[in-house]
């Protein structure tokens, strides 16, 4: 790893050289408001792409200037644009100070369009060509041009980046969820998912994001929990004067349009259950278990924004923006529900799952500006999301179960009811402080999720052949080999967390700046679980209709003593104290406790050398401690324990920026950062799903030591225009990967698998505008970019411990890495008067990854290759109308994940990461949208 870092770094010292420049600096104040700061306008050198935008205060430099003439052209729409020619000297500022008219035909446009251009993709280029590390931005024009309706969209439209199908999972640069960190506003955020550390970013709709980025490079202001990358969504905010705009919109899944389609009861219309209060055996009791039919399965939208502004007397201002919407989505997938280790298990070849999921969001900023140095905001964001999933597993009557009664070849059926929900609050405030030299920077945060399974159900019935055979003398009966072949299932999950920032900086000198901060976390989280079992007292019950399940399970049938004629009995594994396990409430099955402490210091200096070379040298000293207490049923006497972590890291970086031109730059970024496990993949809890096991492992416990190296090269050669090439090299030493466990169950546990691993690769970048119009804005534009990448990590022979397992292979692919994923836009714009429509296309494609680890003679599982292809139309009617049609997922692939066997080839499994069923196409989603500004 040294030589990497040697050879990097020679690589990049080639790129050296000096020259001497100078600055253009200013203020823009608004003329027709008190003369006010003007924020967001933008500064552009006609004839470059160099360019900025003015900060909240209306300021803004232009720097690294060659010596000579520049004409420097001030705009803001609405208002009347300003061309200024100035001379820069060597080693000088030339200072500009403009006050902007507003024309008073489109004052109130002004008023409507203040923010949005800190969302230009021109803005956000330009603040990522500014940036001291290594990151990518996409801003919310961009994700609106192309349709991007959420966060986890957004990230995987960035190079390096893919994104799981049909699941939540984010891979960066081959890393997955492990090895990433999300936060908001830089304030850190929670995980909605026991099997996830972090948010799912779908829960964040374009509504709330003004921009999202990711720093794939370290710098000490991260934690150092560190290793693909921190995703941070900066969410919307407001400074100008009133407006609102409401949007709704319609369409439909073309697998779903034409299903009977059915959903839980006792579930609402947008995704709330109500019974979370009463304890679940009183549900048992007097809930049915059958799912509800659904009116027509139409997809609908719908949601407004609004946001005002108040100026004083004394200079200061107080903005206030507030967002909601609802959004719900109905989906139809069929395919294969497979369990195969070593020996196939249980195998569904016709499986079929209904899914409907809503999102609801709102957010409410208020901004209050009390001088020109001084600065308080607080965001507060409300997301409850929803997915509501009925799975039927065998329903051509051949469904197969080795460990069947009657018949292990065919008649095994399933039917899983299953209803999640994750309600999360974030709460943030945030201030910004200026005074000579030094500015204060800090963020409070406080979380609160809560994620929630309630109610899940799930039966298991043999010969059902029978219930297709249109003979009323044949019937299926249930499968009843343990008691919770037939259950219900409650889950509960709660966090906590409260975190905070602080960042000192001081300007020594126009070369020379220091930060010094802090970063802090505390977060709590408690889980539960418990099942409710029907035990078939009755094994010679046949089952009438298999789709009335009530006329089974109601009390009337329930057996209550041994000389009632019952058909069921309700088990449960831990009773109370002084009640039975039969026909009682009980104590909850499983728990564990998780709790972390972070508390760090940083320290760093951005050094200029010259007018060329930037060094960003940082220390962080990072206080670590992790506790989880855990509960379980499934390690017998050693399920109950307490596992604890406390560490100290060091944590160096260096990040360095070289100014080839006014528009060229090289990077090098080294740093040394840490992995550390979550609760999840301590705790060894088993969450059993229909065809797959997961769970946890205490000897995961401990840390990982990750070093890293980039280098890369940008240029900005025109407005909104760039191309990059980026080489990449990390090794992990003591990594952790998910594994498939050689035992009798399959079950999935994380696993120190040995002692490194190394992944080395590159990725190119290029945005390019083939058609301009007049102002240089593209009619006909182009992005690509795309990642190779090249992974090894050792395996141990053998490893001892809680879960025994071997590998018979000494050398693998790091799980999740794609060695190539590539994505593609191309947008055409053009305008007809008042008419002014975009269509865009979007393509994404990632190779095969190893989704699990296979050990002993199980091979790995692999998540298969998958092209996605989305149209987006937009069209803007005059300027406060729109009409916004979609075609998404136009080249409908088949979704597999597969078990490699040598015996047998590639076998079609089900993943525990993925959906309910393999195998299988999610459909074509159409929807049309109408919006409106006033």
């Amino acid at each position: 790893m040294k030589n990497t870092f040697l050879l990097l770094f020679t690589l990049f010292s080639l790129f050296a050289s000096a020259q001497d420049t100078g600055s253009i600096a200013g203020k823009l104040t608004d003329k027709e408001f008190d003369n006010e700061p003007l924020p967001f306008a933008n500064i552009i050198i006609k004839g470059t792409s160099k360019g900025t935008t003015s900060d909240d205060f209306g300021q803004y430099l232009l720097d690294n200037l060659s010596p000579g003439e520049y004409t420097v052209e001030y705009s803001f729409v609405g208002y009347e644009t300003q061309t200024i020619t100035a001379t820069v000297e060597a080693g000088k500022v030339t200072e500009i100070n403009v006050p902007m008219g507003a024309n008073a035909a489109s004052l109130e446009e002004v008023v409507i369009q203040t923010t949005t251009k800190r969302e230009s993709e021109v803005a956000v280029l330009l603040e990522q060509k500014k940036a001291v590390e290594i990151k990518q931005i996409i801003g919310a024009e961009e994700l609106s041009r192309k349709g991007v309706s959420d966060a986890a969209g957004a990230v995987a439209k960035i190079s390096g980046v893919s994104k799981q199908e049909g699941s939540s999972n984010v891979y960066v640069r081959g890393l997955g969820d492990r090895y990433l960190n999300t936060t908001m506003n830089g304030l850190s955020l929670p995980s909605n998912n026991v099997n996830k550390k972090n948010i799912d970013l779908n829960l964040f709709s374009s509504d709330v994001i003004q921009n999202v980025s990711i720093s794939k490079a370290y710098a000490a202001q991260f934690y150092g929990d560190f290793s693909a990358g921190n995703v941070d969504i900066t969410s919307k905010e407001h400074k100008g004067g009133s407006f609102v705009d409401a949007f709704t919109g319609s369409g439909f899944n073309t697998n779903a349009i034409d299903k009977n389609f059915v959903r839980s009861e006792g579930t609402g219309y947008f995704g709330y259950y109500g019974r979370y209060d009463h304890n679940p055996f009183a549900v048992v009791l007097s809930h049915g278990v059958d799912p509800v039919s659904v009116n027509s399965p139409i997809n609908v939208s719908y949601g407004t924004s609004g946001g005002t502004s108040f100026s004083f007397e004394n200079g200061s201002r107080l903005s206030f923006f507030a967002t909601g919407g609802f959004e719900n989505n109905y989906e139809y997938r069929f395919g294969k529900a497979i369990d195969f280790s070593t020996v196939e298990k249980k195998a569904f070849e016709a499986a079929e799952e209904y899914e409907y999921s809503t999102t609801t969001t709102a957010m409410a900023n208020v901004n209050y500006k009390i001088n020109s140095d001084n600065n308080l905001s607080f965001n507060s964001v409300f997301i409850n999301s929803s997915s509501d999933v009925v799975g039927y597993f065998g329903i051509d009557g051949k469904g197969r179960n080795r460990d069947a009664i009657i018949d292990t070849d065919q008649g095994f059926y399933q039917q899983n009811i299953q209803f999640d929900q994750t309600k999360m609050f974030v709460n943030q405030l945030v201030g910004n402080h200026k005074s000579g030299k030094i500015e204060l920077d800090w963020g409070f945060g406080y979380n609160k999720v809560f994620s929630d399974q309630p109610d899940r159900k799930r039966f298991s019935v043999e010969n059902y052949q029978y219930a297709l055979d249109n003979d009323p003398t044949t019937n299926p009966t249930f499968y009843s080999n343990v008691v919770f072949d037939n259950q219900r299932y409650f889950q509960k999950i709660e966090d906590d967390e409260y975190n905070g920032r602080l960042n000192i900086a001081y300007q020594a000198n126009d070369n020379l700046k220091f930060n010094i901060g802090y970063n802090g976390r505390n977060k709590t989280r408690l889980f539960n679980n418990i099942r409710y079992g029907y035990d078939i007292v009755d094994n010679g019950f046949e089952i009438t209709n298999v789709n009335n399940f009530n006329s089974v399970f109601n009390l009337d049938n329930l057996n209550l003593n041994s000389s009632s004629n019952g058909i069921y009995e309700i088990k449960v594994i831990k009773p109370y104290p002084t009640l039975s396990n039969t026909n009682r409430p009980g104590l909850y099955e499983n728990t564990y406790t998780g709790k972390l402490n972070i508390y760090a210091g940083y320290l760093d200096s951005e050094i200029k050398a010259g007018e060329k070379w930037l060094f960003v040298p940082g220390i962080r000293v990072e206080s670590f401690e992790q506790n989880i207490a855990y509960d379980v049923i499934n390690l017998g006497n050693n399920g109950k324990d307490n596992k604890t972590s406390k560490e100290t890291f060091i944590l160096p970086s260096l990040n360095i920026k070289y100014a080839i031109t006014e528009d060229k730059n090289i990077r090098f970024s080294a740093s040394k950062t840490v992995s550390t496990p979550e609760f999840k993949e301590v705790a060894p809890f088993v969450y059993e799903d229909v065809s797959t096991r997961i769970g946890g492992n205490p000897d995961a416990l401990g840390y990982s030591d990750i070093y890293n190296a980039d280098i890369k090269f940008e240029s900005f050669f025109g407005r909104g225009e760039i191309f990059s090439v980026g080489l990449f090299a990390k090794q992990i030493n003591d990594p952790i990967n998910l594994v498939v466990v050689g035992d009798a169950t399959g079950t999935q546990r994380y696993v120190r698998t040995g002692e490194k691993a190394e992944v080395f690769g590159v990725e190119v970048e290029l945005r390019k505008n083939i058609i301009e119009d007049e102002n240089e804005d593209a009619i006909l534009a182009l992005g690509v970019n795309a990642t190779y990448m090249d992974t090894k990590q050792d395996l141990y022979k053998n490893i001892d411990g809680t879960f025994d397992l071997a590998f018979n292979k000494t050398s693998d692919k790091l799980q999740g890495a794609s060695p190539f994923i590539f994505n593609a836009d191309v947008s055409y714009s053009p305008t007809f008067k008042n008419y002014k429509p975009v269509a865009n296309l979007v393509f994404s494609y990632f190779s095969d990854r190893i989704d699990a680890l296979g050990s002993g003679d199980l091979g790995n599982i692999i998540e298969k290759s998958v092209p996605t292809l989305d149209f987006v139309w937009k069209n803007a009617i005059k300027d406060n109308f729109e009409i916004n049609f979609s075609a998404k997922n136009l080249l409908n692939p088949t979704i597999q994940y597969v078990r490699e066997d040598q015996n047998q080839g590639d076998i079609l499994v089900t993943s525990a990461n993925g959906k309910g069923v393999t195998d299988y196409k999610r459909g074509i989603n159409l929807g049309l949208q109408l919006k409106y500004k006033f």
